[in-house]
């Protein structure tokens, strides 16, 4: 059984939205032989090449109104940004391509975007009523622009029925490893992860975020408090202690931190610290005793079950798929 991809080409997509989901596809066959897979085709308006937001061009293996005639297993639908002159970026919603992604959803049994290709999604209306996550740069747009699409920033992809929604352009490739297990089986999944030398299937619930990248606040008030939380990660950073640094009340540090970050004190100074804990045990040879001390967690319970909760993974299987060098085995 050979299950029909078509991926949706446009002016100025991503490239690798592009290119990340057909290797992992590649690599079915390659496991497999002809007999099962997927046989995966790049479709635009017209046969003429594409040129992409890294300036290479693509042919098309075929057109929408030609792939449009035929049984679609899988829609890939990639995405496209622009920024502006102060570095903001902003997801890209062509109407004409968004036409062509709502008719050629309509044939298809699933769907799936990459980065922000949700917002085409959105705009095709086929997100509505559903829980969606894009790239975190653009998730503020996406959750503006579309009112009825409940975004949730943190997962590197969602799956709400038939459609399912990726979040950075690395995350393209565990999404695609998700669809591959989905249709074939985890053990087939596995295989193809050990040939594109990665892990397999990272949690769709794990976190894209890495702290310091989150969008800053509108006001200098929780700023300063950001930095003040990111400088002093051992220190006590419990609310009272924060709304002490800052000389308000509890409460309206906590509206503040709700209305401007979109969480909670405690849930913000527990991603920060997990955040300084990826980077201690991707660096150092540091026991996690140590790790739990330095990065404010107290004791590893509390290190591991941190953890558990935002990664999906414990610090020493987190240290085992991500250090950045040979270091020897470390704690539990």
């Amino acid at each position: 059984m050979r299950r029909l991809v078509v991926v949706v080409l446009f002016e100025g997509v991503d490239l690798l939205d592009v290119t990340g989901p057909p290797e992992v596809f590649s690599l079915v066959r390659r496991e497999t032989g002809e007999a099962e897979g997927y046989e995966v085709v790049l479709a635009a308006e017209t046969p003429e090449p594409v040129r992409t937001a890294a300036g290479v061009r693509i042919l098309p293996d075929t057109t929408f109104d030609a792939v449009a005639a035929r049984r679609i297993d899988t829609l890939v639908v990639p995405g496209s940004v622009e920024t502006d002159g102060e570095g903001r970026v902003r997801a890209i919603t062509d109407p004409a391509v968004v036409d062509r992604v709502r008719e050629l959803a309509g044939g298809a049994r699933r769907i799936a975007s990459v980065c922000v290709g949700a917002h085409l999604l959105a705009a095709a209306g086929l997100l509505d009523g559903r829980r969606a996550t894009t790239h975190w740069s653009t998730a503020g747009q996406l959750a503006a622009d579309h009112p009825a699409v409940t975004v949730d920033a943190d997962p590197i992809f969602v799956r709400q029925g038939r459609v399912w929604t990726g979040a950075g352009i690395s995350a393209c490739l565990d999404l695609s490893l998700a669809l591959v297990a989905d249709d074939l089986g985890e053990t087939l999944a596995l295989r193809v992860a050990r040939q594109l030398v990665m892990y397999l299937k990272r949690p769709s619930g794990q976190s894209q975020f890495s702290v310091p990248l989150e969008p800053v606040s509108t006001t200098r008030r929780v700023e300063e408090l950001r930095h003040h939380i990111m400088r002093d990660l051992a220190g006590p950073l419990g609310i009272a202690d924060l709304a002490a640094y800052a000389h308000i009340g509890e409460r309206q540090l906590t509206r503040i931190f709700k209305s401007e970050l979109g969480t909670t004190p405690s849930a913000y100074v527990e991603a920060a610290r997990v955040e300084r804990a990826r980077t201690e045990l991707e660096t150092t040879d540091a026991t996690l005793e140590r790790v739990a001390s330095v990065c404010g967690f107290g004791t590893t319970g509390t290190l591991v079950r941190a953890f558990r909760r935002r990664l999906g993974t414990t610090p020493t299987e987190y240290r085992r798929r991500f250090r950045t060098e040979s270091l020897p085995p470390t704690g539990e």
